[in-house]
């Protein structure tokens, strides 16, 4: 976490905590910082500050939109999810089949490339779909979904589209418009900030949706969709992160230095990529898992050791200093399909401050660990 987000939640937590709405100088302070910050996320996001909510991460964001959706759907709807995604974007939509008695059509990941089977996603979409949840980038295999010919589908099956964005927003700046979603879903610890969950939604569909809600709050987007005292500080933390990173481009308008900040960091992620996907690809005894470097993908990369049970493999390479994930991240399906179960993959990939000597480090660690197994 960059010292500025620190410095802006100890800032808030210190001289402006209050409660929002009320008639005194720090409740108002408040208001002002989180109206400050849907300005900043409407940028980041190609949106309206009335189209930004907050929630405490992504999955209890998409929990409380599909059970507000949900009370409109009933037997015969249908609902599209993917074997991809991390289950956060699953199970909120599963539930409605026990609570709302409707049906989910699975679409399918092709086990040699982590990809999603596009004529699998045509099959499963018809004139019953209600919804297409769709991840934008997949958090354990890296791959970046195709999300105009999927949002093209949906669209001519007259359904609604929500995505989740909680992997790729870190790497590809997000653009609601251009990706014609209904929903996208972001978390903010991703992107160097406190763990917060940002939800955008059309201003239209937020005001039409029937979210569960306490009578005395407030019934306009977008503070229909947030229940009960927010994570005030958090928001102002979240903010501040986006802020931090436009300011690596200098002065100007938030939207275009961010994007100038995501064009280079998306450049030298695909460096730190090739090298890292490269350098584990000429282990023996490693096997590598999703698409090479030159196809959509973020710059994450997931590997086992042969013989060696992947939180071995992190344990050992903690040992040089070098943090990696293992197990499902939550993608459960995708381990299940790959057959890793119960061990799963071991994850890494790049952020803006991953060095090359890191790779480096990382890939001589595996290549010790291999070597003696």
């Amino acid at each position: 976490m960059p010292r500025a987000v620190g410095d802006a939640l100890l800032d808030y937590l210190y001289h402006h905590n209050a409660n929002t709405h009320w008639a005194y100088p720090s409740s108002a302070e408040t208001d002002a910082a989180l109206a400050h910050a849907r300005l900043v996320f409407a940028a980041f996001l190609h949106a309206t500050p009335d189209e930004i909510a907050f929630g405490n991460n992504m999955t209890t964001l998409t929990m409380h939109l599909a059970r507000a959706l949900g009370r409109a759907w009933g037997p015969g709807d249908e609902v599209i999810v993917t074997e991809l995604d991390h289950h956060a974007n699953v199970a909120p939509w599963t539930a409605l089949t026990q609570e709302r008695g409707i049906t989910i059509r699975r679409v399918r990941m092709r086990v040699e490339d982590g990809q999603l089977d596009p004529t699998d996603l045509e099959r499963a979409c018809s004139a019953h779909t209600r919804l297409l949840a769709i991840g934008a980038a997949s958090n354990a295999l890296g791959t970046v979904n195709d999300l105009a010919a999927a949002a093209r589908l949906a669209r001519a099956a007259g359904a609604l589209v929500f995505v989740d964005g909680v992997h790729y927003a870190p790497h590809v700046l997000p653009d609601v418009r251009a990706l014609d979603c209904d929903f996208f879903a972001c978390s903010a610890y991703k992107f160097y900030g406190p763990h917060v969950g940002i939800l955008y939604g059309r201003r239209a569909l937020l005001a039409a949706t029937d979210f569960p809600k306490l009578i005395p709050a407030p019934d306009e987007p977008p503070e229909n969709v947030e229940t009960g005292t927010i994570n005030h500080e958090g928001i102002v933390g979240a903010a501040a992160a986006v802020e931090w990173l436009g300011s690596l481009a200098g002065a100007g308008e938030l939207r275009p230095r961010l994007t100038t900040v995501f064009a280079e960091l998306h450049a030298r992620g695909r460096e730190l990529l090739a090298a890292l996907w490269n350098g584990l690809a000429a282990i023996p005894g490693v096997r590598l898992f999703g698409s090479p470097p030159g196809t959509p993908r973020t710059p994450t990369v997931s590997w086992v050791v042969r013989g060696v049970p992947s939180s071995e493999v992190a344990r050992r390479l903690a040992d040089r200093a070098v943090f990696v994930s293992h197990g499902d991240f939550y993608a459960h399906t995708v381990v299940e399909r790959l057959a890793l179960q119960p061990e799963g993959l071991v994850r890494a990939g790049s952020a803006c401050y991953t060095t090359r000597e890191e790779v480096d480090r990382l890939v001589a660690g595996v290549r010790a660990i291999a070597v003696a197994a």
